[in-house]
């Protein structure tokens, strides 16, 4: 996208402009932000509410006219809370939320909360989906799900109010009462002398700041909504370093220089994103292990005897399987403005191979039937098997043991999608000279999947590697060895380095959001 040559961006043509509001015109007013937009606005109550009701979800830091493409995903949902908080119906309009508090800072994340009550008092009802300690605790009625997840979840395991719940014996009963928790590091990781230093970043918000990232370290990145976190990292950072290091094309935003780059060898960004976009793509296809597999089944005796080669194993090529639904499992029916549905293949039943394929097995188990495993079975099925059970077994360790080798890419969570990369990467070989980033990796992560993550990011981070993480989860920022702290405030008030340091250092100086949440919630803890 570039701007239109005519209006340069404005979007209204030159007549319209000459109208103006306290001399502004319509395009300026729309590049104003929520909080800007309050001052201006203060005297006219219908725009005055509609806008103080953005500000109290967290969102005084976006501009009027934001595309909305351009919104994550909370900010999106929070935008339409904020509508509703505006015209607040009475009494009979139940409100459905997954996952609200997505990149809310903690101070933002209390204001959500007070707006949650707003519709609640007014005779609402409200239902979210949510793994937020604060939000959890501040519900009147609570429905714990459980007790593990996949094929060993799918059950009521609790219900009441939440210090009803803190007296089961559920996981979310155990962390929420303390029972359980994510330690503190007994010592943090020393310096070694190692950094990448980027000076001058004027991207966005930021306010030509120097900011140093110390190598051979955990660090986490945090700060209010709209504080430039993403812009710092994500659009600054990582898309210098992908051009320094393997020539791309992706532009990084506005910055004078960087130093320290001959210690890095490789950035690898594990975000989100689908493993796949089809039923075809699945853990087993994605770490590589599906190849293995394969091979294995290629030196069986039956196998041997038909003369049937490792492709004869592929669902995504003719030959083993089955052709009606071209080895996907399942046909796809297109719908008409609606999301296409899958169903179940008629003529395989599901199991993606032809019968002649399906003949062919390994310690009596055929290739569907391996797909079919759970990553816990099919560790223990390859114990003897070297290359294949460390694939498998990095799967296991974070902690995605429930899923199916074969399990579509389309029925992954992100935080699934996201273990999956985790884990292909601990497979591999690497020099201790990788820089890890990563975008709120708890989203959607309950508290105990939260500790699995942390531990595999510092089994990374052991490795000599560097991890970059943006987050707002407080059990995350107090086991950084780093945390650098942007803001103080979002939007046009953000854009600076407000405090470097270790967690220790951060609550000592005291300064900003972050120090005054962190110590909160490392003394509730206690």
């Amino acid at each position: 996208y570039v701007p239109c040559d005519i209006c340069k961006g404005a979007r209204y043509n030159r007549e319209t402009l000459q109208v103006r509001y306290k001399e502004l015109n319509i395009a300026e007013v729309l590049d104003l932000t929520v909080d800007d937009a309050l001052e201006s606005f203060a005297n006219i109550p219908p725009i005055r509410r509609k806008l103080a009701t953005m500000a109290e979800v967290g969102l005084g830091y976006i501009h009027l006219g934001q595309p909305a493409p351009t919104m994550s995903g909370g900010e999106a949902q929070r935008v339409k809370l904020s509508r509703e908080l505006s015209q607040i119906a009475t009494g009979r309009t139940l409100y459905i939320l997954d996952e609200p508090s997505i990149g809310l800072h903690q101070r933002d994340n209390i204001r959500l909360i007070d707006s949650l009550r707003q519709l609640r008092d007014s005779g609402n009802s409200v239902i979210v989906v949510e793994h937020d300690e604060e939000m959890i605790l501040s519900a009147d009625h609570v429905v714990d799900m459980g007790p593990k997840a996949g094929r060993h979840g799918g059950q009521i395991v609790a219900t009441g109010t939440p210090k009803e719940i803190a007296k089961s014996n559920s996981l979310t009963a155990c962390y929420i009462s303390h029972k359980k928790r994510i330690p503190i590091p007994k010592s943090r990781r020393e310096r070694n002398g190692k950094s990448l230093v980027l000076i001058g970043a004027k991207g966005n918000n930021l306010k030509d700041i120097t900011v140093e990232f110390p190598l051979g370290l955990f660090i986490c990145v945090t700060g209010v909504s709209g504080s430039g976190k993403s812009t710092l990292v994500n659009e600054t950072l990582r898309p210098l370093l992908s051009k320094a290091l393997y020539r791309s094309f992706d532009e990084p935003l506005e910055y004078k220089s960087i130093h320290g780059l001959e210690h890095i060898d490789k950035v690898v960004e594990v975000n989100q994103a689908p493993i796949g976009r089809t039923p075809r793509s699945n853990p087993a296809t994605y770490t590589g292990v599906f190849t293995d597999i394969r091979k294995l089944f290629e030196l069986t005796p039956e196998a041997k005897i038909r003369g049937y080669k490792a492709g004869r194993f592929s669902f995504n090529v003719k030959g083993g399987r089955c052709e009606t639904c071209k080895g996907a499992g399942v046909q796809t029916i297109e719908m008409n403005f609606l999301p296409d549905v899958y169903v179940t293949c008629k003529d395989c039943d599901g199991l993606r191979y032809n019968r002649e394929t399906l003949e062919v097995k390994y310690k009596g188990k055929s290739i569907s039937d391996i797909f079919s495993m759970t990553i816990n079975q099919a560790v223990e099925f390859f114990g003897s098997i070297p290359h294949i059970l460390q694939k498998v077994k990095t799967l296991q360790e974070v902690g995605l043991g429930y899923l199916t080798l074969g399990q579509p890419s389309t029925t992954l969570s992100g935080g699934e999608s996201q273990r999956v990369k985790l884990s292909t990467e601990l497979s591999k070989r690497d020099s201790g000279r990788t820089l890890y980033i990563l975008d709120e990796p708890t989203t959607g992560l309950h508290f105990e999947d939260v500790r699995v993550l942390l531990d595999v990011l510092n089994r990374l981070v052991d490795k000599g590697n560097t991890v970059i993480v943006i987050e707002h989860n407080m059990d995350v920022v107090k086991v950084a060895d780093h945390i650098i702290d942007l803001g103080p405030e979002g939007g046009e008030k953000g854009g600076e380095v407000v405090c470097a340091g270790t967690p220790e250092e951060i609550m000592k100086k005291g300064i900003g959001y972050t120090a005054k949440y962190l110590k909160r919630h490392i003394e509730r803890k206690k």
